[in-house]
């Protein structure tokens, strides 16, 4: 195909044809390269790599699924879905992790069955006496206390009873600040991230889904970042979690 033939099928000037052969650093339009391709019946990644390069993720930025501004802006069926589809290994190291039992239905199913199915399964939650807690049902003066919220997740475990597979502990009091302060919930490969703005509760808070996609990578310094805290916090006995109304 001529060069006067390709600018007549695409729509643009000779001149202009001539100069996206001469150039190789010359990007044409977006909308002219794919009418070009579509015409010569090649891929964009043939005739102008640098273009598709561009717009694609090739470093440590390609494990950033998505960002929000809101953590309650991520679709519900995002948090269903990492959920359902994990495994392999399951931490939850929200402060309260209050949202999980409303936000993906049958929450507490999902973790019996991932249990039961060998899929190691941590909550990772804040000491609801401790002063951390305190500090920060202050700071939000919210209705649903940040105390309030950890119990319902405590009393959610409690029905679940002992279960192998399934694990809770409270972060150390030297942690707390850390904890209080940024969320990571991870899902094997998969990983929703919150750190907390200053007076903001954890849903108006932004988020970051992530997705390892090698080492040393984001997924990997938070995923560490939760480890650490959860290697030192204080296991909980979930036989002596009294649910209530005494119900089991």
């Amino acid at each position: 195909m001529t060069p006067r033939q390709l600018a007549a099928r695409v729509g643009v000037t000779v001149k202009s044809v001539e100069r996206w052969i001469a150039d190789e650093a010359l990007t044409p339009h977006a909308r002219n390269r794919h009418d070009a391709c579509q015409v010569l019946g090649v891929d964009e990644q043939m005739i102008w790599p640098e273009a598709v390069t561009t717009r694609v993720k090739v470093g440590h930025d390609r494990e950033l699924v998505s960002s929000y501004p809101y953590r309650s802006a991520c679709p519900s069926t995002t948090w269903a879905r990492v959920a359902r589809d994990a495994t392999r290994d399951i931490l939850l190291g929200g402060y309260t992790n209050y949202f999980f039992w409303t936000q993906v239905p049958d929450f507490a199913g999902l973790v019996r069955r991932k249990a039961e199915n060998g899929c190691r399964v941590r909550f990772l939650i804040g000491d609801p006496d401790g002063e951390t807690s305190r500090q920060r049902e202050e700071v939000e003066a919210a209705a649903l206390t940040v105390s309030t919220r950890i119990g319902i997740t405590l009393e959610h475990l409690a029905r679940l009873g002992p279960l192998e597979g399934l694990e809770a502990r409270f972060s150390a009091p030297a942690d707390a600040v850390n904890h209080v302060g940024l969320s990571v919930f991870r899902f094997d490969d998969d990983a929703l991230v919150t750190p907390h703005l200053a007076r903001a509760i954890g849903h108006d808070s932004p988020l970051l889904h992530l997705r390892r996609q090698g080492e040393g990578g984001m997924f990997d310094r938070f995923a560490a970042h939760v480890e650490e805290l959860w290697d030192r916090g204080c296991a909980i006995d979930l036989r002596e979690v009294r649910p209530p109304h005494g119900q089991a």
